[in-house]
């Protein structure tokens, strides 16, 4: 990845969804509703932290909004022509325009949300990954 943008977002470990799932269906409140998150970060930290645990290097270019969104639409408009994926996703990088930060609060009070600290998520994604040839070692 040669870069990112300016943005954020917040992270959880799948495990730990799956289970506020069950937890909402077991305790929660009939017509309430709950985010089920747990760490609020930058994409730049995300990534740091991602490329220590993995042994990886860091992306270094910050990538601005109009470049991105340029290689965005590019991208898109080259894979209606194609039929493939594109690289480079344009809603992808309109969602990334703003940071997307939530609390989980409500969600760990009332129905007891794990919270898996993210080094570790990212540690068992990073050994997933792997395992099943996605990443060199």
């Amino acid at each position: 990845m040669p870069g990112y943008l300016d943005t954020g977002m917040n992270f959880i470990d799948v495990e730990d969804v799956a289970a506020g799932h069950w937890l909402a269906a077991e305790k929660g409140r009939v017509g309430e509703r709950y985010i089920l998150g747990n760490k609020n970060m930058t994409l730049k930290d995300f990534l740091q932290t991602l490329a220590r645990i993995a042994g990886r290097p860091t992306p270094r270019l910050q990538i601005p909004y109009a470049v991105a969104w340029l290689a965005g639409a590019a991208s898109t408009g080259l894979s209606y022509l194609t039929g493939r994926e594109p690289a480079i996703p344009l809603d992808g990088v309109r969602m990334a325009h703003a940071p997307m930060y939530y609390d989980a609060s409500k969600a760990v009070r009332e129905l007891g949300l794990p919270q898996t600290p993210i080094e570790e998520a990212i540690r068992k994604a990073v050994g997933w990954f792997r395992d099943h040839g996605y990443v060199r070692t």
